[in-house]
């Protein structure tokens, strides 16, 4: 993004209906023209989608049970049921390096910027001496590597990262032979553990306020989409009986007494619900998984043959099958794609805008496989704009910092090459040299300050990784991710309430970089 003074700066990509002025955390930015009038149906993902987990709850909740199984199913030491989470620690966007304990920050050409193992800073020459100096370039995937690009596995990589202080400091009370990748599996293992027991999911159904942030927008954006005449959809990895309570509660059904009511009235705003639809798997065709139709009140999985009902084999009574004939609003487990877009009498894939939070799982599968329009979303984003406009002067002054050391850095470099291929009178070489010095010390200087400056401002958008989408003057390696695969980008789902159901989305003027270097100060 540039401004048009020259300095890095904040662009409303996609600007409000009508000139109304909406809140720079809650506009939608846009990587791709996207015209709204050409989508016909809009899905939604649930989970840290529709459904904003509170990390203080939420993921302390994940990380306490992955704890108790770590200590009772996997042999840990007691002493870990003491230890705390701190939600704000980690971001998106990082890497794991399972084999040597590391935690990564990259910028989009994946280079490592930052660098900890486990809590510990590695110094640069650690970096580079690690991730700098081998001849093929290295793909940090997987299995080396554990790729952090949920909300969900903040609590995982925290918990790692502290097993690796732990190891380090406790060689003999770790399991034997845990070395730092055996140590991340069991996480995975204990994490799988505690969604299998359904601990985390029975905790939020009791007290779903607890877990979740209220949204009063969400019903309103669901109103609009519906009253605009397009098809809407849920695709969710949870099961029915989870789906309905957290649905119910982002959609406020409550009673007289201001209780939760369990009822299925949130189904009006959509035509399909698929439940336990096992993402990114159900995003390619050729996935032979079966489709059952849910019977809301019993929660019964009924045969289907490709979406269309079944009758019961021996049944004398349609009444079932009645019943799911005329229901506005059909809910299915399973399936894949395909069932979907029959079901919805799709036509082409670019009709379909598809809203999910997980780069992989939902984003890049459903662009790149299907090529379904995609909209991100990025909680972080509403803190990160803000700040953006808030260090605008403090980022300008950066950008200054940098353009002088440049200017010395060059003009070093001049100097050292007449010294070297010209010929000076002795006093004249005696004077270059010692305007040499002076330089080479203005340029420590200038570089000093520069660093300075630049470590302050990254500690301003977070302490230890800096700016979700900047790893020094890179885009970030989540950055990369979401230029590539979303469409648009934005901090909540509900923020499409605010722009026109039939907005036409249009990027920013992109600058060539011989374009930006140019620009007026």
């Amino acid at each position: 993004m540039a401004s048009s003074n020259g300095v890095e700066g904040l662009h409303v990509w996609s600007s409000p209906e009508g000139g109304c002025k909406i809140d720079i955390g809650k506009q939608i930015f846009c990587n791709r023209s996207l015209n709204m009038k050409n989508i016909l149906a809009v899905g939604f993902d649930m989970d840290y989608t529709l459904a904003q987990y509170k990390p203080e709850t939420f993921e302390s909740l994940a990380y306490e049970g992955t704890i108790r199984k770590l200590v009772y199913d996997l042999g840990y030491p007691q002493e870990l049921l003491e230890w705390t989470f701190d939600p704000k620690y980690m971001v998106r966007g990082l890497v794991l390096d399972k084999k040597r304990g590391n935690i990564l920050k990259m910028d989009r050409h994946k280079y490592v910027k930052v660098a900890y193992h486990g809590f510990r800073e590695l110094s640069k020459e650690d970096k580079v001496g690690t991730y700098g100096n081998t001849l093929i370039r290295d793909s940090f995937d997987e299995p080396d590597y554990a790729l952090i690009d949920t909300l969900f596995s903040l609590a995982e990589a925290y918990l790692f990262a502290q097993l690796v202080d732990y190891k380090d400091n406790n060689p003999g009370k770790v399991p034997e032979g845990a070395d730092y990748s055996h140590m991340y599996k069991d996480v995975r293992a204990a994490v799988d553990l505690c969604h299998r027991d359904g601990t985390l999911k029975q905790m939020v159904a009791k007290d779903p306020k607890r877990y979740i942030n209220e949204d009063t927008s969400i019903v309103p954006m669901f109103k609009m989409l519906r009253d605009s005449g397009r098809s809407t959809f849920l695709v969710t990895n949870s099961l029915w009986d989870y789906t309905n309570i957290v649905m119910n509660f982002l959609c406020a059904s409550r009673t007289l007494d201001g209780s939760l009511s369990c009822n299925f009235d949130w189904l009006q705003y959509f035509d399909v619900v698929i439940t336990g639809s096992a993402k990114p798997g159900f995003f390619q065709e050729e996935n032979r998984a079966n489709i059952f139709e849910v019977e809301p009140e019993s929660g019964m999985l009924l045969n289907t043959d490709n979406g269309t009902p079944m009758p019961q084999v021996g049944s004398t009574s349609p009444e079932v099958l009645f019943k799911a004939l005329n229901k506005s609003c059909r809910v299915f487990q399973g399936g894949n794609v395909a069932h979907l877009h029959k079901l919805l009498s799709i036509e082409s894939s670019s009709q379909v805008l598809y809203v999910g939070d997980h780069i992989y799982g939902d984003i890049l599968r459903s662009k790149k496989v299907l090529g379904w329009r995609t909209m991100l979303v990025v909680p972080e984003l509403e803190r990160e704009v803000k700040l953006l406009w808030e260090l605008r002067d403090m980022r300008k002054q950066l950008r200054l910092l940098r353009n002088e050391r440049d200017l010395v850095e060059d003009q070093i470099h001049h100097l050292k090459w007449s010294l070297k291929f010209e010929s000076f009178r002795d006093d004249e070489k005696q004077k270059m040299t010692s305007a040499l010095g002076e330089l080479e010390s203005q340029r420590d200087q200038a570089r000093l300050a520069h660093q300075q400056a630049q470590r302050e401002c990254h500690q301003k958008f977070h302490k230890i990784w800096g700016q979700l989408m900047k790893t020094g003057y890179q885009n970030s390696r989540f950055a990369h991710q979401v230029e590539r695969f979303a469409c648009l980008y934005t901090s909540q789902v509900s923020n499409l309430s605010l722009y026109s159901p039939d907005k036409y989305y249009r990027p920013s003027e992109d600058f060539m970089p011989h374009e930006f270097h140019i620009l007026p100060l």
